[in-house]
């Protein structure tokens, strides 16, 4: 019997079909971990089998630690992890020390790409992009011409930040950007500060996130892309603006599990140090009072006595309630020095017990799983506690996550975001670009997670359970062709990005069965199960016997396609 061969939209469809519905299986919300979804054979709708919600099966440890630590292992980090020592237990440690450091290793590779990518904006200072770009700007304000350079560092630090997700070497530091911005997040697009976005993420964010809380915590609060987000530039002690305060408490540092309620604030249990436990409403109305004054120089139209346009962070004395106050059960006395009040509020905030378990567990989810073993989360808020004045507090912190038990003890715990996971397939396909052509950001858009564009201020989630659903895994799949088969590039700037993934398929492999086993190991390093497999070499087939040797048509044709069901399968979307 004569064998039809697929169309190309047949093709693509089907495909797509496999990758989506065993990739939505990985990630759908149960009790237990999934493992990979069975497929049904070729032209049948793909069903997911009530052994698909079962444990899923250990991997090794380099595989675990890179695909945790990195935004996706690349061609040959594997072997790399394993030549770093002779135990896995030497190798996680040598590879953990090496990602802390990041000051030691040669990332040249990136740099080169970096300094030949064109970004005009993204090395001026905080002051220099402020007048630049919004003191000075050199257009009028009804112009696009406007927008486009009033925007620009922002848009400049975008495009860097896929590059260095994808080609540097220093992975986790790119990881904890990631992290720390969705924690102390800002939207892109907020009030009249998006230009200073490029330096909240390289003076406050990548400065301090290895260094000390309490640090990081007051620059993000004397910033001004932070004092504008959340309308602290406007807190007066005629209006205290509660915006900042809330999000301080809620979002920042205890987080929601230690508020309390509406309560009367004396009668909140204190700990041996007289601090409240938790927090209640009128702590937060109370820091906002301390709080009152801190605001951005920037009086653009010169006419407010004392002000300037820097751009700079303002302690504005005229409008600061210099009354006393009460905060976490600690009395703050009336007429303090400048910032003193403020101060106070942080440093209460920062060595907070409830601090240390909320800031740690929400390190804890990103870097183990969504419900990190209280164990872990335990350990590494006592270091935080310990270590509170240090100047490397959060590097230890890491390195007792990172080095727990915990963290090696389970696979699958996470599921990769969009963002992850465009920047993996990236990664697993060497794909070659030095400016982010626009179609990644408006994928990364319709898949939910465009850089630095969450509205609200709770950042972007990390469960699986937000980013499950049908039409977030579509787009990831859109994505994964659009990369495979080199429908990226942006004619409009000229910026492309370029997978070769005929290229880099070794010449001698041309049955269905090799290039399939090939592309498996390549893209996930470990093998898959048996029906799995199978799928995906029936989609290398199609007409084909699995081991007859293919036509190169039909391996240029067909390749990028097959290439594409591996990225969208359960076992790539898993971290």
């Amino acid at each position: 019997m004569q064998t039809r061969r697929l169309t190309r939209r047949e093709f693509l469809k089907l495909g797509g079909a496999f990758a989506a519905t065993s990739a939505l299986a990985a990630c759908a919300p149960g009790e237990e971990t999934p493992t990979a979804a069975p497929f049904e054979p070729m032209g049948q709708n793909p069903v997911v089998t009530p052994e698909a919600q079962t444990q899923l099966p250990p991997v090794p440890l380099a595989i675990l630690a890179l695909s945790r630590l990195t935004f996706g292992i690349r061609p040959g980090n594997v072997d790399a992890f394993n030549a770093l020592g002779s135990s896995d237990d030497e190798r996680l440690l040598n590879f953990v020390n090496q990602q802390l450091n990041p000051d030691s290793m040669d990332d040249s590779d990136f740099e080169n790409r970096y300094n030949n990518a064109g970004f005009e904006t993204l090395r001026k200072t905080h002051e220099q992009l402020y007048y630049d770009h919004i003191a000075a700007n050199p257009y009028d304000s009804n112009d696009d011409a406007y927008w486009e350079w009033y925007s620009k560092p922002a848009y400049e630090l975008a495009d860097a930040t896929v590059l260095r997700a994808v080609h540097s070497k220093k992975q986790l530091v790119e990881l904890l950007a990631d992290f720390w911005h969705n924690h102390f997040n800002i939207y892109f697009w907020q009030d009249d500060g998006v230009p200073l976005l490029a330096s909240y993420n390289r003076d406050v964010l990548r400065k301090h996130m290895l260094g000390n809380f309490r640090q990081m915590l007051e620059a993000v609060a004397k910033h001004p892309s932070m004092l504008y987000y959340l309308n602290q530039n406007n807190s007066s002690d005629a209006g205290p603006n509660e915006n900042f305060a809330r999000e301080l408490f809620e979002l920042h540092t205890l987080g929601a599990e230690n508020y309390l309620g509406v309560r009367d604030p004396n009668s909140v249990e204190k700990d041996a140090n007289g601090i409240a436990v938790g927090y209640v409403d009128n702590d937060v109305y109370e820091a906002a009072r301390c709080l009152t004054g801190w605001r951005i120089d920037d009086d653009l139209g010169e006419w407010e006595d004392g002000v300037e346009k820097t751009g700079n962070f303002l302690y504005y004395k005229p409008w600061h309630d210099r009354f006393n106050k009460l905060v976490l059960g600690r009395y703050i006395p009336a007429d303090q020095e400048d910032l003193k009040d403020g101060y106070d509020v942080l440093d209460l905030l920062a060595s907070h017990p409830g601090t240390a378990r909320f800031v740690c567990r929400k390190l804890c989810r990103r870097f183990i799983s969504d419900v990190p073993p209280e164990s872990v989360v335990q350990a590494a808020a006592d270091i935080f506690l310990q270590h509170k004045d240090a100047p490397d507090q959060l590097k230890r912190v890491m390195e007792t996550i990172l080095l727990s038990a915990e963290f090696k003890a389970g696979w699958g715990g996470k599921v990769k975001r969009p963002y992850e996971a465009a920047m993996s397939m990236m990664r697993a396909l060497n794909s070659d670009f030095t400016r982010a052509p626009g179609g990644i950001h408006w994928m990364l858009e319709l898949m939910g997670q465009r850089l630095f564009e969450r509205r609200p201020p709770d950042g972007y989630p990390d469960t699986r359970e937000a980013w499950a659903n049908s039409m977030s895994f579509l787009y990831r799949w859109n994505f994964a062709v659009g990369l495979a088969e080199n429908w990226m590039d942006d004619d409009d700037t000229g910026y492309k990005v370029f997978t070769d993934v005929y290229g880099q398929t070794p010449a001698e492999i041309r049955t269905a069965s090799s290039l399939a086993d090939y592309w498996i190991q390549r893209i996930l390093n470990r093998t898959l199960p048996e029906a799995s497999r199978n799928a995906i070499v029936a989609v290398m087939a199609q007409e084909y016997g699995w081991d007859e040797t293919l036509t190169e048509e039909h391996v240029r044709y067909v390749l990028p396609a097959m290439v594409e069901v591996i990225l969208m399968s359960p076992e790539f979307q898993w971290r």
